[in-house]
């Protein structure tokens, strides 16, 4: 009889730790999905930061002049939101033909810009990397973060630009970093 009771109380005790255990996990992930950490009684604590994802940010397109000229991308985080962005190129895009999706110059990732409040990112098209007079002529382009291209945002360009083979840098803090050479 005593070695019933103790198996019985051996699996109990294993059913009530994988339970107690599950329930840790449902929490960690819940608490990941949502972005936000559950303290007692379901009342949040702060929120948890998060990586920026296209519809966070307000995208704005301005010409500069320096190497040959290029399309200045600032980007900023709508009001409210603290969001992280990834230092890898944008996702942009003008048209659909291959020859007018934006390719990197930069080799490698660079820093991770927190982005809240006046804070910017900035990233530099060269939307001409070929010589010549040849491309398409476009008005506006489409931008996301890479990773986020469902959220991708159309946008205006300051004048009608002549697009083929465009190339961009990686976001970064500081407009300097963005200048497309290469």
């Amino acid at each position: 009889m005593r070695s019933r009771l103790a198996t019985r109380s051996t699996r109990s005790t294993r059913l009530v730790l994988t339970a107690v255990a599950a329930a840790a996990l449902a929490t960690t992930a819940a608490t990941t999905a949502a972005g936000t950490a559950l303290a007692v009684g379901g009342q949040s604590k702060a929120p948890v930061e998060q990586v920026c994802g296209s519809t966070d940010l307000t995208f704005k397109v301005t010409e500069k002049t320096q190497a040959g000229g290029y399309l200045l991308v600032t980007a900023k985080a709508k009001p409210g939101i603290t969001c992280y962005l990834e230092g890898t190129i944008p996702a942009a895009a003008f048209g659909s033909h291959s020859d007018r999706q934006v390719a990197p110059i930069e080799q490698a990732v660079t820093d991770t810009i927190k982005l809240s409040g006046s804070t910017a990112a900035y990233a530099g098209i060269n939307p001409k990397s070929t010589n010549g007079d040849f491309g398409a002529e476009f008005d506006q382009m489409v931008i996301a973060v890479a990773g986020d291209e469902a959220g991708a945002i159309s946008v205006r360009l300051p004048s009608t630009t002549l697009v083929d083979k465009p190339l961009s840098t990686n976001w970064h803090a500081d407009p300097a970093d963005a200048v497309p050479v290469g």
